[in-house]
């Protein structure tokens, strides 16, 4: 485990970034190396270092890596978007995901259509059967992220063909 591999003489990123003089004993050595000074700084930028101290002294041992790698994304996504942080980045994969659910749709009925299958079915049908022969889950049951149902708000033009 990284935490318990011998380190150099230098000051972790955490104590260098703190002016502060690296002990034995520092809780930031064996999860910010000295040359993850960026990192840090992010990570003490959004959560403050006292507030990162106390948490990784709760957490145990063997789940600190796992701590700092999902501190240290958070950090960098809020400081990205700082007023969704990381529930944007999954509301715009989300949305993305259920535009390709859509354009998958379509392209299978047209060439269903195209295949000479007498069965006309509508790409927008929430019709179990549709969803089980692509699939995927009915419309109707995907709840987006504001609480709503309707994908108008989130999908384009449905009328254009897909990819365009």
């Amino acid at each position: 485990m990284r935490g318990h591999e011998p380190r150099s003489s230098s000051s972790c990123a955490a104590c260098k970034l703190l002016k502060r003089r690296c002990t034995p004993t520092c809780i930031f050595a064996p999860y910010f190396r000295s040359s993850d000074l960026i990192t840090f700084a992010k990570v003490h930028k959004v959560f403050g270092a006292s507030n990162v101290s106390k948490l990784l002294g709760e957490v145990p041992e063997e789940q600190r890596q796992e701590t700092v790698k999902s501190l240290a994304y958070e950090a960098e996504v809020r400081l990205k978007d700082p007023v969704y942080g990381c529930i944007g980045a999954i509301a715009s994969l989300q949305k993305k995901m259920l535009e390709l659910q859509h354009d998958l749709a379509v392209a299978r009925t047209r060439l269903l259509a195209h295949s000479g299958v007498t069965n006309q079915v509508s790409p927008l049908d929430d019709s179990p059967e549709l969803a089980a022969f692509l699939d995927l889950v009915p419309y109707s049951d995907l709840m987006l992220l504001d609480g709503s149902t309707s994908l108008d708000a989130y999908l384009y033009d449905l009328g254009q063909p897909p990819f365009v």
